[in-house]
């Protein structure tokens, strides 16, 4: 079968795209599926790709088991302390609360990535119809013929061809990994200064090497950036405090400017759209790749019931109610992820005495009211269905 004639295109040969090849293959081996992938067809060539920390949920974790697609390194999260700083306030989440293995796991991005390519090249062996095509440049959209296209190309805030809805949060995000004196092991911190959420996360290098994730306005955080070692550390000190000890050393620092995008429609006709496609998401509640693995695994479903039936031709209404079907059922999820996601980011930036108060009695009800706790972390860690 050719890259120009097939029954699903899916376009992006991320982590959300490959993992809704995969499952899809996985159900349906012999489905006509092409993937257009614009990274290197070598794994060699991504090994020094993004290192980034990203946060995956226990619930991605067990959506990626089903293809053997978890990365041998990850670290584990426990418990996940919230504060904000110089007011009151706090919230203590622990696994034994939610009766789980972990509340969530800290992988680097380029492990996701390559750990999924290995896994849909094992499917790939069982798929006689798959294409897998390794791009350097657009192809033109007349050579491409397909009777359903998914558009996981995701990209990041700013770098995006398309705007619809959402908001810039005039924020940036500093990430690095920082060593420090005295960590406790699987122990995640997240603590809202003035400009935006701190959050101090396990690594796989150690339970004193840990990934940073320092929010604040384009200016201040263009100026950490520049700042030397020593006095990055003295400025972060001061605002993180020293609840874990010293900090000793920050290595690998990078900027990326925050925002919210996201498509109201979600499905149009024989398109259909998943991951930072669909939305991208401020990374307060680390829910971006969580949610478009969701995307990616319930789109599999519908697209393997519309074409592993026996009818060899599928109508483009079959195709299309196929997509609104999927469309609807994601509007739970997507709508509570992203409101939730948008609310922290901006009620969480505000110094107005009134929202501050609101802060603290929130953080406190958390604590003290189990029940809502509960729900907010099974929010994070499964999403709705």
């Amino acid at each position: 079968m050719s890259a120009s004639n097939c029954d699903i295109l899916i376009q992006g040969g991320g982590p959300v795209g490959l993992a809704c090849a995969a499952w899809v293959l996985q159900k349906f081996p012999d489905a006509k599926l092409t993937l257009i992938d614009r990274n290197p067809e070598k794994d060699d060539d991504l090994v020094n790709a993004d290192s980034r920390g990203i946060a995956l949920s226990h619930g991605s974790k067990l959506l990626l088991d089903t293809i053997q697609a978890w990365p041998k390194e990850s670290a584990q999260i426990y418990r996940v302390h919230v504060s904000q700083a110089g007011r009151f306030g706090r919230a203590l989440m622990t696994r034994e609360e939610l009766n789980q293995d972990a509340l969530g796991h800290i992988i680097r991005y380029r492990d996701i990535h390559i750990t999924l390519r290995q896994a849909l090249r094992a499917i790939q062996a069982k798929s006689n119809n798959f294409v897998w095509k390794h791009i350097s440049k657009d192809i033109e959209e007349a050579s491409l013929q397909a009777k359903c296209t998914v558009h996981a190309e995701g990209g990041l805030f700013k770098t995006q061809d398309w705007i619809e809805s959402g908001r810039d949060y005039g924020q940036s995000a500093l990430v690095g990994l920082v060593e420090v004196e005295n960590a406790a092991p699987h122990h995640a911190w997240e603590r809202f200064t003035a400009e935006g959420p701190l959050a101090v996360l396990p690594s796989h290098y150690g339970s004193n090497v840990l990934n940073l994730v320092w929010c604040g306005s384009p200016e201040s955080s263009q100026y950490r950036l520049q700042l030397s070692d020593q006095d990055f550390l003295i400025a972060l000190q001061k605002v993180f405090g020293s609840r874990i000890g010293r900090f000793l050393k920050i290595q690998d620092r990078r900027l990326y400017e925050l925002g919210l995008n996201y498509r109201k429609e979600i499905a149009k006709d024989n398109e259909v759209w998943i991951g930072n496609a669909a939305q991208t998401l401020h990374p307060v509640a680390g829910q971006g790749l969580n949610l478009g693995l969701r995307d990616a695994f319930l789109l599999a479903e519908k697209l393997v019931g519309v074409f592993s039936g026996l009818a060899e031709d599928q109508s483009p209404a079959d195709i299309q109610n196929a997509l609104q079907s999927y469309a609807q059922s994601r509007k739970v999820d997507r709508t509570t992820t992203i409101g939730l996601t948008d609310f922290m980011a901006r009620v969480f930036t505000s110094n107005l005495a009134p929202v501050a108060l609101a802060r603290g009695l929130a953080l406190s009800a958390l604590q003290w009211l189990p029940p809502v706790k509960t729900a907010l972390a099974r929010q994070m860690m499964f999403g709705r269905r």
